[in-house]
């Protein structure tokens, strides 16, 4: 898969409230689908795993089965790919574009 085509994987897993909730609740520790299910009592089991599994191709979240419960687990690689990529060249080019402007107002 091209770095492009992971890129939009990733965007699109970000781009819904409640999968950015999701990552939140991992950031803090491994959770069980079950755990989830419990934190977001206004949907239902599928529509979780559903939000799951589109974490999961974007390599945002890591299942591992230990016997009947599935933990989840955050992968905050692809995040930070996502920022080396976009975040921090633009942010570098806004602060430059600052810093010229203090210039031209203090000189």
């Amino acid at each position: 898969m091209s770095n492009e085509s992971k890129s939009d994987l990733i965007f699109k897993a970000l781009a819904h409230r409640r999968r950015r909730e999701i990552l939140d609740m991992l950031k803090d520790a491994p959770r069980t689908t079950g755990m989830l299910c419990e934190a977001f009592t206004d949907m239902d089991r599928c529509t979780v795993m559903q939000h799951l599994k589109v974490l999961e191709e974007a390599d945002l979240v890591i299942a591992k089965r230990d016997g009947r419960e599935r933990w989840n687990h955050l992968n905050s690689l692809p995040i930070k790919q996502i920022h080396d990529r976009w975040i921090s060249a633009y942010a570098g080019h806004a602060l430059s574009i600052l810093d010229q402007l203090k210039n031209d107002l203090e000189g």
